[in-house]
């Protein structure tokens, strides 16, 4: 019996009724297509239980594991054990009590899911709170993301200031107080230019400075042959965390990468694996009709394949939203976006990834949704709020203000939702609802994971490999010629 709602009973909920419908989708086509989904569940199965995929291999040609739906159990076959996480916690705790400022350095999904993390458990006006209001913890700043000098130089001067206004206090106080930074820098290779440029600027900037004391911690692979980063570790007595095998960049937000922000910021790790182990266990075990990321998967492939639907609008209702919609755009864009299938034809395969916050982006790219090309489908997330906001009644005298009063904040966001979800069902455009019924650890580590696993899933609907990307390699190849000329 399909069911339009799926998902876990006091956590995330897919809602897929507006997928359905004149111009859409139909359930017929579901059921019709139903078959289908079953040998991609199995094949995903059979990837968890084997952590290999047919025909997956490593950019050097190599077999490589697929382990990213093992992320939530801890296990010593796994990517987190309980040792692991031990660690991470205790070196939260560490980095709390020697270190003022983290400045973290790492691209793809060595930033994008540290700033999922951070955003979504500090949120934006972190750095500017007492250390009180930040429970003790350090600022956090984030480098290594682009080679703009003029990032390099906006967050140098920011140093400067907090080192400044320490060595006053210091002074008063007739005490030496240098400002205590912690570099966290983090690569596979220990070689992509983007994070290796901005931790070499700020390392040589820094540890030149008698007003900054600097510490490092290296999150990398352990092969002194393969990463040069944890040869720099071994030789500085660098920290060194293991980036784990057989999890792909955009898949590792739920180990030592992602994990290490979350560490850092005090999240409860363990909470937000627990939910990632939750959504694994419902998307492995449960029937075709009750597995929200196969559906999900399902009516995406299918959406392209009948509507032409081959743009994707993930619009997360709430500010602090957005980062995890840019997080998602690097999963879809480079898991899905394919040349060929694993039968060495042509396709093309893929949809283009757009992130949209709501209620901002209603005045900037509804118009397009609801009247450009009928080439979208739109993901909303709603999140529950935890707190109420009320809107006083300052204006009573002016009708126009006056619907305003008194309001609950959160329920006119979710009013404005509602009311773009009904817009685009009203002229057959195809949009669903992602729910969490409030944003904590364990409902953030659901949603991760779900999304994770209808990439997987969406992959073997296509045939297409998800965890390798050739595309990407293409420009690496002409940048590292370009640099070796040197």
């Amino acid at each position: 019996m399909w069911k339009t709602r799926v998902g876990l009973k006091d956590g995330f909920i897919f809602d897929y009724s507006k997928m359905l419908g004149e111009r859409r989708l139909t359930m017929k086509d579901l059921e019709t297509f139903a078959s289908g989904l079953m040998p991609a569940a199995a094949k995903v199965r059979k990837i968890y239980f084997l952590g290999t995929s047919d025909g997956h291999l490593s950019k050097d040609g190599t077999p490589e594991h697929v382990y990213f739906m093992r992320q939530g159990y801890l296990d010593q076959k796994n990517p987190n054990t309980e040792e692991s996480v031990r660690e991470l916690e205790m070196y939260g705790a560490r980095i709390k009590e020697e270190a003022d400022v983290v400045l973290f350095f790492g691209i793809g999904g060595s930033y994008l899911g540290n700033k999922v993390l951070f955003d979504l458990g500090a949120g934006p006006y972190w750095n500017s709170l007492p250390k009180p209001k930040r429970h003790g913890r350090p600022r956090i700043y984030f480098s290594g993301n682009n080679v703009d000098p003029q990032a390099f130089l906006d967050l140098e001067t920011e140093l400067k200031y907090l080192a400044s206004r320490k060595a006053v206090r210091a002074a008063a106080a007739t005490v030496k107080a240098p400002l205590r930074v912690e570099m966290v820098v983090i690569s596979k290779s220990g070689t992509t230019m983007e994070p290796l440029a901005g931790f070499s600027y700020f390392y040589g900037k820094l540890t030149q400075d008698k007003h900054y004391k600097v510490t490092v911690t290296a999150v990398t692979g352990t092969d002194p042959k393969e990463s040069a980063l944890f040869r720099l570790a071994k030789e500085h007595h660098w920290r060194c965390f293991d980036l784990p095998e057989g999890i792909g960049g955009r898949f590792c937000v739920l180990s030592n990468p992602g994990l290490i922000t979350g560490a850092v910021i005090g999240l409860k790790i363990r909470e937000l694996l627990q939910g990632a182990r939750e959504m694994a266990d419902l998307c492995l075990n449960a029937k075709k009709e009750d597995n929200p990321a196969l559906i999900n998967a399902g009516l995406k492939f299918l959406a392209q394949k009948k509507l032409g639907a081959d743009i994707e609008v993930f619009m997360g209702y709430g500010d602090r939203l957005k980062s995890l919609g840019e997080w998602y755009v690097q999963l879809l864009a480079e898991s899905l976006g394919k040349r060929m299938n694993r039968q060495g034809k042509e396709i093309n395969y893929g949809r283009t990834p757009v992130v949209a916050v709501g209620t901002t982006d209603m005045h900037a790219q509804t118009q397009q949704h609801q009247d450009g090309k009928r080439n979208k489908v739109v993901q909303f997330l709603q999140v529950g709020q935890a707190g109420k906001v009320v809107t006083p009644r300052v204006f009573a005298h002016d009708a126009a203000c006056e619907k305003y009063a008194d309001r609950n904040v959160a329920d006119l966001l979710n009013l404005a939702l509602t009311a773009n979800e009904q817009a685009l069902d009203s002229d057959g455009r195809p949009s669903a609802r992602y729910i969490l019924p409030q944003l904590d650890e364990r409902r953030l580590g659901q949603l991760l994971m779900f999304l994770m696993f209808s990439i997987a899933y969406e992959g073997e609907l296509a045939d297409v490999d998800a965890y390798d990307q050739p595309g990407v390699e293409a420009y690496k190849r002409i940048m590292k010629k370009e640099l070796g000329k040197r």
